[in-house]
């Protein structure tokens, strides 16, 4: 009778424990994404225009592929 018991508390803590560890990550992750928001198109306009660029379409183009190219890299490697 024990031995279920003993089974049954470490299936429970388990469950608990992934339950716990996903809402712990994810509670990190959106207070990451609130401080560090992903760079989009219309920041890079207002860097561009604060650099003293004039900001063409083609250029952001541009810089957003690059920068997505950037992103993939390591990713892959791994």
């Amino acid at each position: 009778m024990t031995l279920w018991i003993a089974i049954l508390l470490i299936v429970v803590a388990l469950i608990g424990g992934v339950a716990l560890g996903f809402f712990i990550a994810r509670k990190y992750m959106m207070n990451y994404l609130k401080e560090n928001p992903p760079i989009n198109e219309q920041m890079l306009r207002m860097m561009m225009m604060q650099m003293g660029q004039k900001p063409s379409q083609k250029k952001i183009n541009q810089m957003m592929a690059q920068m997505n190219k950037v992103q993939d890299k390591p990713a892959k490697k791994k």
